[in-house]
């Protein structure tokens, strides 16, 4: 384990250096071992911060406003995630191997014995988040899928909450030593400035990164990861305006329960979730749509979202609604009243769908509690407004229940765009579970064909090989000869 006890300044590079060859030594020397061993330190882990749950959660409310309630449950979601990589280890789901007998006979009909294994990477970085700082941060997925793969991580804390950072880092730090692994097994660095992630991506030891932030950083990071004289993946899950579609059918069988059911959705964790709604689209001459509307903007209305997690998100979210106000196709639907506490208040604007489609800017996401309603004149301009959305986490389908004309063509236009499409429910909220998918195309993730949550993410961080004709002895989970090269 190797943790550096520095201040929020960033950490000196001589340092990030040594980190990320702790980091390369024990991939060489870790990745050999059993998967029962890796599934011990996801199950130490995990009891390590439910120990530790009061003083966590308490440092985590101070530095990110979050609330007790909120952050006890991003806890158990954390542990939950742990274990559940763990159990993917005792179940031999990670790295499976596929091995075909050979064929006697000339190609194409014969073939030699073939045996498809998976090896792991190498060290990971990665970035923690500012929004989870459990699920998505120091000992969050990115950290628990790349250590079930069998690859060491040194974890770019977040500046936004660098002393739970550091709590959490210990956890790990007792926990690699009391199992007797390698000290560069977890490592973690500091830094308020994009200097200190970039040097460690460009470190020739770092094989791989996850990274979840701002589409400017990933941005960013990812030209870094690619100007590498040895390129690496860069797995970036960047921003996502996840779109609703709202058809009468759903309207008219609840519509003011979908209203309060979406209300809470855009709220929730002051719009900061990844998944938060952003677009909602209607067809504009429906009787239904319109109900739907009054009651979405008195929900809204009456919603008092909590601080946003620091100023910087606060101006972000304030210049956004201004962009929204000042454009002369948009009209505002929620009361422009100040906020009367340290919480925005939440904002939702309507533009017919011809002036969203005309104008990218009202593309862009806002992050916090703000969304767009569009008003489609027909299934063609909803459908539209999804291929103009672009690459998004999530699209969300109300009212397509019946296999229609119209349905199909929405449910084709959202699986082309969305890594997850809802029939029921919000997109907030997202299960940990081998089925999940947590990406999408550019610009919500950087690679669309991997997940970033669900069981399925460690697979972002293990590399196939064939064998062919091998030996008995090479052909065992993790064969030496390839783990210690």
């Amino acid at each position: 384990m190797s943790i550096l006890p520095h201040a929020p300044a960033d950490t000196p590079d001589t340092d990030i250096d040594r980190l990320a060859e702790a980091a390369g030594a024990a991939a060489r020397a870790w990745r050999g071992g059993p998967a029962a061993g890796r599934a011990a330190l996801l199950r130490e882990l995990a009891q390590g911060l439910e120990e530790e749950r009061g003083h966590l959660v308490a440092l985590a409310d101070e530095e990110t406003h979050l609330g007790t309630a909120r952050l006890d449950g991003e806890l158990d979601r954390t542990a939950f995630q742990l274990r559940g990589f763990a159990q993917q280890l005792d179940e031999n789901q990670v790295g499976v191997a596929l091995g075909e007998a050979a064929v006697a006979g000339v190609p194409p009909q014969g073939r030699p014995a073939l045996t498809r294994v998976q090896v792991p990477l190498g060290p990971v970085a990665v970035f923690a988040a500012s929004n989870f700082p459990f699920a998505f941060s120091v000992l969050g997925g990115d950290t628990a899928s790349a250590l079930a793969a069998g690859c060491p991580v040194v974890v770019k804390a977040h500046p936004g909450h660098p002393r739970l950072s550091r709590a959490t880092a210990a956890i790990a730090e007792r926990a690699t030593r009391k199992l007797g692994l390698a000290s560069g097994v977890f490592g973690m660095i500091e830094g308020a400035s994009i200097t200190p992630g970039v040097r460690l991506v460009r470190h020739p030891e770092i094989s791989a990164v996850a990274f979840t932030g701002s589409f400017k950083g990933g941005v960013a990071l990812n030209a870094e990861a690619q100007a590498r004289s040895r390129p690496i993946p860069f797995f970036g899950e960047l921003g996502s305006i996840n779109p609703v579609i709202a058809l009468p059918a759903a309207l008219q069988q609840d519509g003011s329960g979908l209203a309060s059911q979406l209300a809470a959705s855009i709220v929730n964790g002051c719009g900061q979730f990844c998944t938060s709604p952003g677009v909602i689209v209607i067809l504009d001459s429906d009787g239904a749509s319109d109900a739907f509307v009054r009651d979405l903007t008195a929900a809204l209305d009456a919603a008092r979202p909590h601080a946003m997690l620091n100023m910087a998100l606060r101006d972000g979210f304030e210049h956004g609604v201004a962009r929204f106000e000042r454009h002369l196709a948009v009209s505002r639907l929620t009361t422009a009243v100040a906020a009367e506490s340290a919480g925005p208040r939440a904002y939702l604007g309507q533009v017919s769908a011809s002036q969203f489609l005309a104008d990218p800017a009202l593309h862009e996401e806002v992050f916090g509690p703000a969304a767009l309603l569009v008003r489609a004149a027909d299934d063609d301009e909803m459908i539209s407004v999804l291929r103009a959305v672009g690459g998004s986490l999530t699209v969300t389908l109300w009212g397509a229940d019946a296999p229609t004309d119209a349905n199909c063509r929405l449910l084709q236009a959202a699986v082309s765009i969305a890594g997850r499409v809802l029939f029921r429910g919000v997109p907030t909220g997202v299960a940990v579970c081998a089925a999940q998918q947590h990406g999408g195309p550019w610009p919500a993730s950087t690679r669309p064909e991997s997940t970033s949550v669900g069981f399925a993410a460690v697979e972002r961080f293990l590399r196939p090989v064939a064998l062919q004709d091998a030996p008995a002895w090479a052909l065992q989970p993790m064969p030496a000869a390839i783990a210690n090269n």
